[in-house]
């Protein structure tokens, strides 16, 4: 009887499991191996591309412009990071709070969290062109506003605004739900041991909720490390590659300069950094498992 259910079990995880190796690791094998090859515009039809080791990889980590491109990609990263995560945990603690209008108005938050990225990436464009709001708003109290999306130390600053404004009501959201797991009665009895805001907030919130700060943080490190369609939309990855993440620059590669087999190596390195950091949160959530066991 066991052994039916069993086989039972594997004929409905079978179909997706099927899915996932034609979907999604078909293509993650196929682009490990045309990146140690030769693969580009002339020899993609003929099939004559040859294997050339680590060649691409070595180019890459040779070039500038590349280098350029992967400290773009941790900046850009990080500082979404921790603007998104200090707002959105300000807003949590904020919104966590009973008061009138408080859903309404954490509904409409969340609106910007709701929108296509592609949707935001236009109207962060709007913003930030020469004569949009953004200057506008400038103007009126008597500061003459940059050129955003023209010159290269401002242009990924209005990407990393425009991303955190999505990144806040997700990260807001699910600080929410961390705080709602920390019991009361903890901060009742703290309460009456004569413990302030500050020392409940730093001895139980942020201990209690710690698990949901690195679940948090990574997820945000995940999603925003692999960022492609803002930027794509906003800035194309210029000026001068100063709004270029690794997702982007792959892109170009591929399709714009039909290079296939750096631009699957600049894929392989995106694939590399978050398959290391989601080995790092496995770790950690193993780790506090056996702490928890024992």
């Amino acid at each position: 009887m066991k052994k039916d259910k069993t086989r039972e079990s594997y004929a409905f995880i079978l179909p997706a499991f099927i899915y996932l190796i034609v979907v999604v690791g078909y293509p993650i094998v196929y682009n490990f191996v045309i990146s140690f090859k030769n693969m580009d515009v002339s020899n993609l039809q003929s099939g004559t591309s040859v294997f050339i080791g680590l060649k691409n990889y070595t180019s890459l980590f040779s070039n500038p412009t590349f280098l350029l491109i992967l400290r773009n990609t941790f900046v850009f990263t990080i500082c979404c990071l921790v603007f998104q995560f200090t707002i959105g945990f300000l807003f949590a603690l904020f919104f966590y709070k009973k008061f009138t209008f408080a859903g309404p108005v954490r509904g409409l938050i969340l609106v910007s969290y709701m929108i296509p990225m592609s949707v935001t990436g236009l109207l962060g464009q709007n913003l930030f062109l020469n004569n949009g709001v953004i200057n506008d708003l400038l103007k009126h109290i008597g500061i003459a506003g940059p050129q955003w999306l023209v010159q290269t130390s401002t242009a990924i600053i209005a990407v990393i605004i425009m991303n955190c404004w999505v990144g806040i009501p997700f990260n807001m959201l699910l600080l929410i739900s961390g705080l709602s797991n920390v019991p009361q009665e903890v901060y009742e009895s703290s309460s009456i041991d004569g413990a302030t805001k500050l020392e409940q907030f730093f001895c139980i919130t942020l201990p209690l909720m710690k698990d949901a700060i690195f679940a948090v943080l990574m997820l945000g490190f995940i999603y925003t490390f692999r960022a492609f369609d803002l930027m794509f939309i906003m800035t194309s990855g210029g000026p001068l590659n100063s709004t270029d993440v690794l997702a982007t620059y792959s892109y170009s590669l591929s399709f714009t300069q039909f290079q296939f087999s750096k631009g699957s190596s600049v894929a392989v390195i995106l694939f590399l950094c978050l398959f290391v950091v989601g080995l790092f949160y496995l770790k950690l959530i193993i780790n506090g498992e056996e702490k928890e066991e024992s």
